[in-house]
């Protein structure tokens, strides 16, 4: 292998990251409950309308917010006060949306964390109660109610010539805030074949996964039907139940496989490579030019006692041209490994700004053997 001969080696964050990652990354070895997940068992978003009292003055303006004021007649209403054709006034009451997330297999009268936001010009939730709030499935069936203190970790103060705000005072959440009253029905324990969905779609994983349920149960029980798709089937007359074979295979490990990748996120300078990606043969170089230009100028007097003189200023300009960079190509060999190209790189001596720009020249140069992907 070519040696590298550069002037200067700058040690970035990235190659301390990929050195640290590489001697374990590529032989990892991750349980199938960690890849997978299985058909049918997944979270429901839910979502409500509502009202929070109890604001210290923070509450939505009505005269901006008509919602609220409709709402909050409609709600009086309900609870046996007439206040239809009132002018109401109050600063202590904020329209919301409420959203939580409703668990796989929950049943009736489980608690669910609840998020709280703002909806109309309300400032701060601090302090406030949630009134009792119907939270609605997407076929707009109610499968929670929610209600109680929202707990703000922000917060907002203002004076007549300054204001403080930290964080997010017009979000909040309730632990524990919603009760479950409908469950969504799933009997996992009925089905003869259920589907196992891999995180990261991948041919090779696939089949390596459908591999190692099948010799751990000694029968043909599983197929990967796609990249991101494995069926597992429960033969008749067999024993177990559904639910027992997938604990059996759920603590499986495989290696799971993946593509050659570079991620690239231009506006932070982060780079992360995978550990399959290959360099073709390819020299690099790298240099910064610098033109530095200067302004001195000078006054001009006229000698003493001449006739019809006058100061003038005479411009002054120095400029100077500073090249910094690599001496002269690197050669990057035929198919180095993630670890040589980090080495390389960085023996060029540049930055992660740089950096992208050669990886970017590297693939376009068709000398990259991974898909860059650019966040």
């Amino acid at each position: 292998m070519s040696r590298f001969f550069v002037s200067r080696i700058t040690v970035t964050a990235f190659a301390v990251l990929a050195a640290m990652l590489l001697p374990t990354a590529a032989n990892a070895a991750s349980r199938i409950k960690d890849i997978v997940t299985i058909e049918g068992v997944r979270d429901n978003q839910l979502i409500g309308y509502g009202l929070v009292v109890g604001l210290n003055g923070s509450g939505d303006t009505l005269r901006n917010t008509p919602y609220t004021e409709q709402s909050l007649t409609a709600m009086l209403e309900r609870l046996g006060v007439n206040a239809k054709g009132e002018t109401m006034r109050p600063e202590n009451v904020a329209a919301v949306m409420v959203t939580a997330n409703l668990p796989a297999f929950a049943r009736q009268g489980n608690r669910l964390d609840v998020s709280v936001s703002s909806m109309g010009d309300a400032s701060d939730l601090k302090g406030g109660t949630l009134i009792a709030t119907p939270l609605m499935g997407a076929d707009g069936e109610v499968y929670a109610v929610a209600q109680g203190a929202v707990a703000v970790a922000g917060f907002s103060a203002q004076g007549e010539a300054a204001s403080v705000v930290q964080g997010v005072p017009t979000n909040g959440r309730i632990a524990n805030g919603g009760i479950v009253e409908r469950e969504i029905p799933f009997e996992l324990t009925d089905l003869t074949s259920v589907k196992l969905s891999l995180h990261n779609p991948d041919l090779t994983t696939a089949r390596r996964i459908a591999q190692a349920i099948n010799e751990n149960m000694k029968g043909d029980l599983a197929r990967a039907l796609d990249p991101s798709t494995i069926q597992l089937d429960r033969p008749i007359g067999y024993d177990l139940a559904l639910v027992d074979i997938l604990t059996n295979i759920e603590q499986l490990t495989v290696i799971p496989d993946q593509k050659a990748k570079v991620v690239i996120d231009e506006r932070t300078g982060i780079i992360v490579m995978g550990a399959d990606v290959r360099i073709n043969s390819v020299a690099i170089a790298q240099g910064n030019l610098t033109i530095s230009i200067s302004e001195q100028p000078q006054v001009s007097q006229p000698q003493a006692f001449s006739q019809g003189g006058q100061t003038q200023t005479v411009p002054r300009s120095s400029v100077s041209v500073e090249e910094n960079g690599t001496e002269g190509l690197a050669v990057l060999p035929s198919a180095v490994t993630l670890q040589e190209l980090v080495d390389g790189l960085n023996a060029l001596g540049v930055g992660p700004r740089d950096m992208i720009s050669i990886l970017q020249a590297i693939k376009a140069a068709g000398a990259m053997q991974a898909e860059i992907q650019v966040m």
